[in-house]
């Protein structure tokens, strides 16, 4: 069942939402997408490239244990974490905010959206809605952002976003047997808001 089926049965107008654009809405996590994540934990080529190396053998119930600490929008070490559904209500991933510094007014963010739902534009629109809040509601100055080498939709998608390439850690990660570089990515302030402002 669709993690929004009681707002639709509600009937609920979320045309003004802040955390909805025209693809996507941010919700806070649920257990109920346990199953999801654990697919999603399938996918090993992919979690590769979000730095998460090959990991251990998961399960429905682990990912419930993760899914329950970071429940309701719950930040744990700095660490805030949503669900990103299509405006069907539909599970296809998850964003975090993180890496904040309220002495430097920095932040960043990472994004997972799972195999079925990509290149659909849910990534950027879930990105953009969270920099938003960044920027224009906590007050930060600006987002730093990294991936790894070889992950062109990564660096397309950073570029599309705004984002200036800022230098690369040299042979910062390694999995399937060799290292990889990091390439660092950042966006201020004024960037994004002139980038809005095209959009507008």
């Amino acid at each position: 069942m669709p993690l929004n089926q009681q707002d639709k049965e509600l009937n609920l107008d979320f045309s003004s939402y802040f955390w909805q654009g025209e693809k996507v809405r941010l919700r806070p996590l649920k257990v109920e997408a346990a199953r999801q994540c654990y697919d999603d934990s399938l996918d090993s080529p992919a979690r590769q490239f979000l730095q998460l190396g090959v990991e251990l053998p998961s399960s429905v119930e682990q990912q419930k244990k993760f899914l329950e600490k970071y429940a309701d929008c719950k930040t744990v070490d700095g660490t805030t974490i949503f669900a990103i559904e299509n405006l069907n209500g539909e599970y296809v991933g998850g964003i975090s905010l993180h890496g904040r510094s309220e002495k430097n007014g920095t932040f960043s963010f990472g994004v997972v959206i799972s195999k079925n739902y990509r290149r659909k534009g849910y990534a950027e629109e879930a990105i953009r809605i969270l920099l938003k809040y960044g920027f224009w509601e906590r007050r930060y100055q600006k987002c730093n952002s990294a991936c790894v080498e070889g992950n062109l939709e990564s660096v397309k998608l950073h570029e599309k976003l705004g984002f200036k390439q800022e230098g690369i850690r040299r042979r910062q990660f390694f999995f399937n047997g060799k290292f990889y570089d990091e390439i660092l990515f950042g966006l201020i302030r004024e960037e994004f808001d002139s980038q809005e402002n095209k959009l507008k």
